[in-house]
């Protein structure tokens, strides 16, 4: 496996989550520097030595309501 990707989003009461597409790792935290030490840990747990990706994808979503 070359890489994984994750969706990450504003957390409802505040900082981010983080979740892997076609894998079952999410992971939350209150920065975004903590969340990439988070998510990368996770991957590391997830993954069988020799395993992991070599590329992780951060896709951070952000819906924004602007008044017309």
């Amino acid at each position: 496996m070359n890489e994984v990707a994750f969706l990450v989003e504003d957390a409802a009461e505040g900082g981010f989550t983080a979740r892997a597409h076609g894998h079952s790792i999410h992971t939350e935290a209150d920065t975004f520097d903590e969340l990439r030490l988070r998510v990368s840990d996770a991957v590391q747990c997830h993954f069988d030595e020799g395993a992991h990706p070599a590329v992780i994808r951060l896709h951070y979503i952000k819906d924004e309501v602007l008044a017309a």
